[in-house]
């Protein structure tokens, strides 16, 4: 039974309303934050909702003040450091991995590639605690060793999209690759790795937002000697537990400005990564 225009219209309408109405609802906290950044403290705990006033209005002094108290430069360089390079490892051995994997298809990798999945599900705070002491006893608790925990992290969901990716790459090159006398190593990185560049650019963008935003790993890790953005303004709460929320609202819209533009230039990237591989093979 064929719909009618009307129909079709109708849940166009309602789908456009409902679709606003569930950007607005996610949208409203961010929007909240960048609101109260504005404010004094105590108008922010007195009134969280109202539209700064001149009475409330505070210029940019949260974000000076707050920036200064995080020590924001020293933060900002640490996180963009674990971010960029976490993301780079995970990447590199995540599609070397997901490779071997797919093509070859052995028992041994096939054990593998289950063990990566299951990763996925189990959940950090289950592991957290004797990741600790594993990582204070092989000392990786700086910023070089949490390279190290992030790819053991990051590596199970990359794997996996990496191996659903590579299956449709046609073997045909890389058999003619083979013949003209290219190495396995010089295959991956001159035709398989151009090749897996979508789902890259995908597990990049993912993988970058969570380390990015990830508090409870560094704070675990490497402790407040190295503070990531995220553990630095949780130390703007004091030992008695007061906290100045102006300062932690604008330090909190200056932290989520990178990922953020990072996020709206590469998105593209995610849906065309995801969606590559599974209309292919």
């Amino acid at each position: 039974m064929y719909t009618t225009y009307k129909e079709r219209n109708g849940v166009a309408i309602f789908s456009y309303i409902a679709l606003t109405c569930a950007a607005f609802a996610f949208l409203m906290p961010i929007l909240l934050v960048l609101m109260n950044s504005f404010k004094g403290s105590l108008y922010i705990s007195d009134a969280p909702f109202a539209i700064p006033s001149s009475a409330s209005f505070v210029r940019f002094k949260n974000y000076i003040q707050g920036i200064a108290a995080t020590k924001f430069p020293n933060a900002f360089c640490w996180s963009f450091f674990i971010t960029v390079f976490s993301v780079g490892i995970i990447v590199l051995f995540s599609s070397m991995t997901g490779w071997y994997i797919t093509r070859m298809n052995k028992g041994f990798c096939k054990w593998l590639y289950y063990m990566f999945v299951f990763a996925m599900i189990v959940p950090f705070q289950m592991v957290m605690f004797p990741l600790t002491k594993v990582t204070n006893i092989l000392y990786l608790d700086n910023p070089i060793g949490v390279l190290v925990v992030y790819l053991g992290f990051g590596a199970g969901q990359s794997v996996f999209m990496f191996c659903g990716f590579a299956k449709s790459v046609p073997v045909a090159i890389e058999e003619a690759a083979t013949i003209d006398g290219c190495s396995p190593i010089g295959m991956f990185f001159n035709i398989v790795l151009p090749m897996l560049t979508p789902i890259a650019i995908t597990v990049a963008i993912i993988n970058a937002m969570w380390i990015w935003n990830d508090f409870l790993l560094p704070f675990l890790i490497i402790g407040s000697e190295y503070r990531t953005i995220p553990v630095a303004v949780q130390y703007l709460r004091t030992g008695h537990g007061s906290i100045d929320t102006g300062h932690m609202m604008a330090v909190i819209i200056v932290a989520i400005i990178p990922i953020v533009t990072f996020y709206f230039a590469c998105q593209k990237y995610i849906i065309r990564g995801v969606t590559a591989g599974s209309v292919k093979g």
